[in-house]
């Protein structure tokens, strides 16, 4: 009996930008990693529960550029110091209350929706259009699954709404589709370019 081959590890954009590796240079990407969040997060359409904003695409292009685990510790860091009272959520929020925002079970989301970004771009599909495409809307997926059951107990637990499936569904699903596919579009764009740019770098020397 054959064992399963896993594909392997391809270098990301962060480690064909430096050769060098060092624990230091990984802190710093995971800052500036949630910093890119961050700033992304105020890029804000507002509806009545959870507003549509460019965090989605900023996770997925920190996953896909910093790599599986440097992308999923930096949407950690971007959560604790969301918690901690930092004004970096959506609308310049912040502190432990977050918890309460029907909203926030998506920000848990980013963290393994970064991680499988950087997974799929740890198996190059970054590289072509199509499969950072698919990679990447698989990634944005990945927050619904805790978003989703979050809103519900916040607005029906918390709240007392008596939100059903389909209440809750447009809600918190419908309304984001059109907007997830644009975001994951824009990033399977704007990652082959960076892609393209440094072959592009690395053939003039």
């Amino acid at each position: 009996m054959s064992a399963i081959a896993v594909p392997a590890r391809r270098p990301v954009l962060a480690d064909a930008l430096a050769s060098h590796r060092s624990g230091l240079r990984d802190a710093g990407l995971v800052l500036a990693g949630a910093l890119v969040v961050a700033v992304l997060a105020q890029v804000t359409i507002p509806l009545p529960l959870v507003p549509i904003t460019g965090q989605t695409l900023g996770v997925i292009l920190v996953g896909a550029t910093l790599g599986s685990r440097r992308g999923a510790t930096a949407m950690l860091a971007y959560l604790l110091a969301g918690l901690a009272g930092a004004p970096i959520f959506a609308e310049l929020s912040g502190g432990p209350a977050s918890v309460l925002s029907p909203s926030f079970g998506f920000v848990l989301g980013f963290v393994p929706a970064a991680f499988v970004a950087g997974w799929f771009a740890e198996r190059a599909w970054d590289r072509r259009p199509v499969l950072a495409l698919l990679g990447f809307v698989a990634a944005s997926a990945v927050p619904f699954l805790l978003g989703v059951p979050y809103l519900a107990m916040i607005l029906n637990a918390v709240m007392g709404a008596e939100m059903g499936l389909g209440a809750v569904l447009a809600a918190g699903v419908w309304p984001f589709i059109p907007g997830g596919l644009v975001k994951a579009a824009l990033a399977a764009l704007l990652i082959p370019a960076a892609w393209r740019g440094l072959r592009a770098l690395d053939e003039r020397d």
